[in-house]
This record gives C-alpha cells, structure tokens and sequence, in this order.
C-alpha cells in the first residue's frame, strides 16, 4: 500500500481541518463541555451536510461509500479539534455494528437516518466489570432485555441504543418503557457516559449467534481503529502547543525551545505522533481490503496509542511548567480524551494479550 494520502483524501483532510478551525474552536469545546449532554444539535447538523455522518457506509443507505483510510483522515482531524459530542459513538460505534448485522430493512430504518445525521445513537457493550469480554457479560438477549450496561457514551443524546449481550444484538428505542439512563462522571467532559438499566424493555434483534458475535468483532475492529486515528490528530494538537509555546517562552534571555533536554521532550512526541498515524493508516487500510493481518494491525495501533497518547499528553503539559497545569490551557483537555480513549476498546495490555493469541494459536 502506500502510506500517504492520496489527492482526494488530502483534500477531504484540509477541508476537514477548516470546518473543525471555523466552527468547533476551543472556545466553543469549552462551552459544550460545560452543557448538560456536551452535544450541539446545529454542529451535528452542519457535519451532515459535510457528509462527515455517512462517510463508509454504502450509498443505498444514504452514506458516500468511502473506506476506513478516508475516515482515518477525518477522524484526525476531529481528534485536533478535541470534538464533543455524539459523531464517534453514533457512527463508528452503533452505526457500523448495525452495518453489519442489520438486515436491509433493518439498516434502511436505522442505519439509513444515522448516515443522514437525522438521528443518533449509541453502543451499549461494557457492564459492571468493565470487561471487553463479550464472554463475560451477564445481560441475556431477547425480545425484552433484563439487566445493565455500564459507561455507554453519550446515551442521553441517543434516539436509539444498540445492546450488545452474550447472544446476540438488539435495538432498543431511547424511551422505550423499562429503560433508565443515569449520567455516570468521567474524566473526559467531552464524552458523557451513562449507566442504562433495562427492566423488560423491549428490543429487536439484529443477529443472534455466531453471526452476532462476527457482527460485534468487525464493528469494533472498524471503532478501535477509527479511534486510533482520532488520537493521532489529538497527539498532533498536544505537539503543537508544546512546540509553539517553548518557542515564545524564555528563560535567562533564551527560548526554552533552545535547550536540548526540552527539544528530545518535543522530539519524542513528534515521533509518537507520527507511529500513531501510521499504524492507524495502515489499519484502516487493512480493514477496507480484507487483508489477512488486518485483526493484527487494529492491535498494533491500539496497542500502542493507548500508551503514546498518554505519554504524548505528560510531556505536553510538563515541557509548559506550570502554565501546562492551569485551566486556562487547553493541554488538559487532550489529556482528558487521552485517558478515556486510552480504555475505550482495550487498553495496551488488553490488545498486547490479543496479539499474543493471534500468534500462538495459529501454532496449536
């Protein structure tokens, strides 16, 4: 493959870039975070129209039909803009689970108003053990679920929720009867988490099964490696705000930019970054192809921005001193996205384990 970007996905990205600088600057972060769901309904509606809602779902859905590099390059840049909200977990969480599971009636009434940005969802997985685990959920499917889910992102925005069980996967309508949503806090103010408790509620089954359990695996590959590419473009902010500010800052009559232990800081989250938007390429690419290793290459992404985001937010709030803790900075806020994005799907460990099983027992 080639690693970089063609024309039309350079232009995708920049114009991507702008729309993010014009309408969802800092200013405005801080504002949604500090609102009751950290959710715009006309930034929502405006990235509909950008056609950003329906980018790799097919176009008898309503969607443009474009791969997991094209989306790489977006989600990048909505990773720079630190962008709250809904897009993440109606798109590449619920939307994609139902891509691959729903039936053509199924994805005509949900998947079809999702890719048109007129309804939003979300992917109920976790519990309370926090597992990634699907054999480890207790919640039973069914034509009325019974149970809970724990640290589903932005359900109180959510017209529909998709419920993943140990047998299968369901849709449930947000005010479906036997249906609470509690706000649960979080470090990252961007993204609101909710506990949902069922009691009967009714549901409709996408898949049951082995093909419900095919379904859950490609739509988390497909969010875990969207999710990569979202950190990238966070790395990408934290690096450049580290860099701008050792630029201007002086001590004893010099830049602090110009001393050597502050330029390797910088210089080891350059080259995070820069590993970090590769491997989310490179997984991307292979998850559109069918490549053989593409399981491998979500991994190895994941694996390795759960770490390099962390430690790329570390050094950027150290290599600014004090300035690099105070509200006023905006450092934090990628700091915030890192930690939660860190778990989202699996941490470091969690996807080390899985490169480990994918190794071994091809040899058993």
């Amino acid at each position: 493959m080639n690693f970089g970007l063609s024309e039309s996905q350079r232009i995708l990205k920049d114009n991507a870039r702008k729309f993010f600088a014009a309408e969802c600057p800092s200013a405005e972060v801080r504002r949604l975070m500090e609102t009751e769901t950290a959710y715009d309904e006309a930034l929502y509606k405006k990235m509909a129209e950008q056609g950003f809602t329906g980018i790799i779902f097919p176009e008898e859905y309503g969607g443009l039909g474009l791969g997991m590099v094209e989306a790489a390059a977006l989600l990048e840049e909505m990773g720079r803009a630190n962008l709250p909200g809904p897009y993440f977990s109606t798109v590449f969480m619920a939307g994609t689970a139902i891509d691959a599971a729903g039936s053509d009636a199924q994805k005509k009434k949900y998947l079809t108003p999702i890719a048109e940005g007129s309804k939003r969802s979300t992917l109920a997985l976790l519990e309370k053990n926090g597992s990634w685990d699907p054999d480890s959920w207790t919640l039973v499917g069914g034509s009325a679920l019974t149970g809970e889910k724990w640290f589903v992102p932005d359900a109180g925005v959510a017209d529909f929720i998709v419920v993943a069980t140990r047998g299968g996967l369901y849709v449930v309508d947000a005010k479906a009867k036997g249906l609470k949503v509690e706000f649960m806090p979080g470090m990252d103010m961007t993204r609101r988490l909710y506990k949902l408790t069922f009691d009967a509620t009714p549901a409709e089954e996408l898949a049951a099964g082995p093909k419900a359990r095919g379904a859950l695996d490609r739509s988390m590959q497909l969010a875990t490696a969207a999710l990569t590419a979202e950190m990238a473009g966070g790395m990408q902010r934290v690096t450049d705000l580290a860099v701008e500010y050792v630029k201007t800052r002086k001590q004893f009559g010099k830049p602090v930019g110009q001393y050597q232990a502050v330029q390797h800081q910088c210089a080891d989250m350059h080259l995070a970054t820069e590993c970090t938007r590769s491997a989310a390429i490179y997984a991307g690419w292979a998850l559109t192809e069918g490549a053989p290793d593409a399981a491998a290459a979500v991994s190895v992404a994941k694996s390795y921005a759960s770490d390099a985001f962390r430690e790329v937010g570390n050094k950027g709030v150290q290599v600014q001193g004090g300035m690099g803790f105070t509200w006023e900075n905006d450092v934090h806020l990628y700091y915030r996205r890192a930690k939660g994005s860190e778990i989202a799907f699996g941490d470091g460990t969690y996807h080390r384990e899985k490169l480990a099983k994918l190794v071994v027992d091809p040899l058993d």
